[in-house]
């Protein structure tokens, strides 16, 4: 009779124990599923950001536009950091990985990506910007630990990058540009665009090493923070110092545009700070932290696909069947890379 009880204890232990297996399994694939979800409204809601930006540099200087979007972008993550300010607490070497991370995904990506856009053409532009899900692919295989298959993409997993990529580049070749639509790319823009997607890499990389033991919201609030104080140094530094400048500089330094800028402008403003800054990166930060950073990468090109469609439609264009072509691989690529099974690694999920 004991052995029977003690049989029967052992069998209730294993179905126990394969119940929790699936409810585990189960959960791990919802949370990836929200993962990818997350990726896919960020990389939906960053395609609005040109047309907003353009709403905005119709009155105001490029430093100007990006530092009020920042500004906006840091009221956004004000609640995030006074929730989370007790528990965050960062070694030296993560402090300066933190710095690295807010100079190069706000200052310097941002800068550098709308100084681009004014020396080329919207296409041209967003072609570049087509390109960095390859870019994100190749750089999270590369960078990845040995051993680790975490960023690994197999043969379809490069084809389903590299057909999302062509499809974003379909779609922004296939408007025919009309006559509002002026202007020559250079050399000079497209490179400024391409060095910002290199700036934009090194931040989503850093950025998913710090996450690794800190909960992605506080690092996204932190880095936008820190970015702005640092945008804001480098935009007002030099008008705050204009009577000590303008011996060696030879040029005034204007104050950022205020009275005159219009509601439409401020409301563009605002929408690309809190919603086009803010809210996508907390989405993005927190998707690549669910699934791997090289699979998310497909999402990216939602950006260009859909900025150029709104740049069509304000242009008065058409889409082609280019663009149409352009959009089935993209969504074939996210498909192909969303349901074929792979798992995060669950070592490095925070709640």
């Amino acid at each position: 009779m004991g052995l029977v009880l003690w049989s029967d204890t052992t069998r209730s232990c294993v179905c126990d124990s394969k119940r929790g297996m699936a409810n585990d399994l189960k959960t791990g694939r919802h949370v990836t599923l929200l993962g990818y979800g997350a990726c896919f409204a960020a990389g939906c809601v960053w395609g609005t950001g040109f047309y907003f930006g353009r709403l905005a540099l119709n009155e105001m200087s490029v430093e100007h536009m990006v530092l009020y979007r920042f500004l906006f972008a840091s009221l956004g993550m004000l609640p995030v950091v006074l929730v989370h300010r007790s528990r965050f607490r960062l070694t030296g070497a993560e402090v300066r990985l933190l710095l690295i991370c807010a100079a190069l995904g706000v200052p310097v990506q941002f800068l550098l990506q709308f100084h681009g856009l004014a020396l080329t053409t919207v296409s041209h532009a967003s072609l570049m910007v087509g390109a960095m899900p390859v870019l994100l692919a190749a750089a999270a295989a590369f960078f990845a630990p040995k051993g680790s298959n975490e960023e690994r993409l197999d043969r379809i997993g490069w084809l389903a990058l590299a057909g999302s990529t062509v499809g974003a580049a379909l779609i922004v070749l296939g408007g025919s540009r009309g006559p509002a639509a002026r202007g020559e790319p250079s050399l000079a823009g497209d490179l400024l665009v391409v060095a910002s997607l290199v700036a934009a890499l090194a931040w989503i990389l850093l950025s998913k090493k710090l996450m690794l033991t800190h909960s992605p919201p506080v690092v996204t609030a932190y880095t936008i923070l820190a970015g702005t104080v640092m945008l804001a140094v480098l935009i007002l530094g030099p008008w705050l110092l204009n009577p000590l400048l303008r011996p060696f500089a030879h040029r005034n330094f204007q104050p950022p545009p205020f009275a005159h800028v219009s509601p439409t402008a401020w409301a563009a403003l605002a929408i690309s700070g809190l919603l086009c800054t803010a809210t996508t990166t907390l989405l993005w930060n927190w998707g690549i932290h669910h699934v791997p950073a090289s699979r998310a990468g497909v999402f990216l090109n939602i950006e260009p696909a859909l900025g150029s469609w709104l740049g069509v439609q304000l242009l008065g264009e058409h889409l082609g069947p280019y663009a149409w072509a352009g959009g089935a691989l993209i969504l074939t690529a996210a498909v192909t890379l969303t349901t074929r099974g792979h798992e995060p690694d669950p070592a490095i999920i925070l709640e």
